[in-house]
């Protein structure tokens, strides 16, 4: 089979289990490692290995610049500090609590070899985290905290990953030296990334055109992440740290039709690199066994079983002391951000999926060392990924939905007062313009296009500052009159659509106003 047919064959394979995971209401994610599980038991398919480079290099970047583009910046930089405490402190302290742990229960493994699996595990995924609570209605700070966090912690787990990988390989290792390396690697990786989104930020001020701004949102995902490569720098660093910067100055710098294209996009491509990445680990299964040899099942199943409690509970034991710690110890930070209760802090805790990343780091392992040998027990360090992988994917992803409803967790509505409150204002700026063009152009004070807009925006103003009690009241009017509007396009379009089947009108006539027809229900649905 041809790789053209099967990356096709797994494009479908992605969109239907997709349907199907959003009729069972589970997280697509699991679905999509399951079912790829499943196909990778079906007899005279061919065997799908996952290349680590095509990981780091193909997916990394899209899907890293699509998780900063849906970051907030400013809630971001409001909580630096426990994402910093998650992907920095927490990263190595996972790497440090498995490598303990693995060395003592597999004293065959030494310390480098051990320290490269703590490693690889350490960093939960960016795309499961966000992928796994988007819809389950959480407080926006957790998932803010968590897409953070999921965004910081693959560099300092790959840093943790290079240097662990090349003490097993030489024999040589240097406390001082990796801690230099790892400032210059932060440093460096987060300088490229400004420079390359300045780059690309100032490209597209001077462009108008959609596509040509849309791809270079792409190749500056793309091109800071090779660049810190090349340079020997975080690309994870660079990439996030271009994302944001468009984020942020999206409004300023992309014309109104790329702002609106460019989120389509950008869904659209980490849908395809999310499904290709969540069914290619499932997929992995039957290379992973067929290097498995001298160990029964049942001790295998026990070490991963370990290391799994190991990489969960690890987390758990430091979410507590790093919310709670600072604030005791800091009364300023107490009175600045208020103790939370126990019940966020737990979830914040038991959400740490491990990713596609993570399995791409084990199958990076070079196979031998620098003296020829076999590098020690890689084909237990790769089983024992998948294993963290797969428990905490599946364990704690199918758990979160009834964890959630027993900790009485919600929506704080943060997101949705701000909203109100921005366009409260808005339409206050509107009415003000109004009314200043009709003093200052005496010949629009009684235009009626002036009078509809200025009757548009009062209206929509005593919309935002009525009473909670009446607002469900004024948007069940507004949903009717949006359903009748829906009726009156859907006329439009099936008459336009008759003329020209009928020959009436050319096709570019009905592109044109289906366009518009398009735009309305847009509208209408915004």
């Amino acid at each position: 089979m041809h790789v053209v047919e099967i990356v096709l064959g797994l494009l479908v394979a992605i969109c239907v289990l997709v349907v199907l995971a959003r009729k069972l209401s589970v997280p697509y994610p699991i679905v999509l490692v399951l079912g790829g599980l499943a196909l990778s038991l079906v007899p005279e398919l061919p065997q799908v290995e996952l290349d680590p480079e095509l990981v780091f290099v193909l997916f990394l970047p899209p899907l890293l610049c699509a998780a900063a583009w849906s970051t907030s910046w400013r809630d971001f930089r409001a909580n630096v500090r426990p994402i910093s405490l998650l992907a920095l402190g927490l990263v190595f302290a996972t790497t440090f609590a498995v490598a303990v742990a693995v060395h003592a229960l597999v004293p065959s493994i030494p310390w480098a070899a051990a320290f490269a699996l703590g490693a690889i595990v350490s960093p939960p995924d960016a795309v499961a985290a966000t992928a796994v609570t988007e819809s389950l209605g959480v407080p926006r700070r957790i998932t803010t905290i968590l897409g953070g966090e999921s965004l910081v912690n693959d560099a300092s787990g790959l840093v943790a990953y290079r240097f662990a990988v090349a003490a097993a390989v030489t024999g040589m290792f240097s406390p001082i030296e990796a801690v230099g390396r790892f400032v210059l690697l932060v440093v460096g990786g987060v300088a490229v990334g400004f420079a390359v989104g300045f780059t690309v930020a100032w490209l597209q001020k001077q462009i108008e055109d959609a596509p040509i701004e849309i791809a270079l949102t792409l190749f500056g995902a793309y091109g800071a992440y090779l660049l810190a490569e090349q340079w020997e720098l975080s690309g994870v660093l660079a990439v996030v740290t271009t994302g944001l910067y468009h984020r942020y100055r999206s409004s300023e710098i992309m014309s109104p039709a790329s702002r609106n294209q460019v989120m389509p996009v950008w869904r659209m491509l980490e849908f395809v690199f999310n499904g290709l990445a969540f069914i290619l680990i499932g997929l992995q299964l039957p290379y992973i066994l067929d290097n498995l040899g001298g160990r029964s099942l049942s001790t295998l199943l026990g070490y991963a079983a370990l290391v799994s409690v190991v990489v969960i509970g690890v987390r758990l034991l430091w979410v507590f002391p790093a919310t709670y710690l600072p604030r005791l110890l800091v009364p300023g930070l107490a009175e600045r951000d208020p103790i939370p209760p126990w019940q966020p802090v737990f979830l914040l805790g038991w959400t740490g999926m491990r990713g596609v990343v993570s399995l791409a780091a084990a199958l990076a392992l070079p196979t031998v060392t620098a003296t020829g040998q076999p590098f020690p027990e890689r084909d237990l360090i790769l089983f024992l990924s998948f294993a963290v992988i797969l428990v905490t994917l599946v364990l704690q992803g199918l758990s979160l939905p009834p964890l959630i409803r027993f900790l009485g967790l919600a929506d704080d509505g943060s997101g949705e007062r701000e909203e109100r409150l921005g366009r409260r204002q808005a339409a206050e700026a509107a009415l003000v313009r109004i009314e200043k063009i009709a003093l200052e152009r005496p010949e629009h004070e009684d235009s009626p296009v002036l009078r509809r807009m200025r009757e548009q925006y009062l209206a929509r103003l005593r919309l935002f500052e009525s009473e909670e009690e009446a607002i469900e009241e004024l948007y069940e009017q507004m949903r009717s009159e949006v359903e009748l509007q829906h009726e009156v396009l859907a006329a439009e379009r099936a008459l336009v659509v008759r003329l020209r089947n009928e020959g009436a009108i050319s096709d570019e006539a009905l592109m044109k106003i289906e366009r518009e027809l398009d735009f309305e229900v847009l509208r209408l649905r915004a």
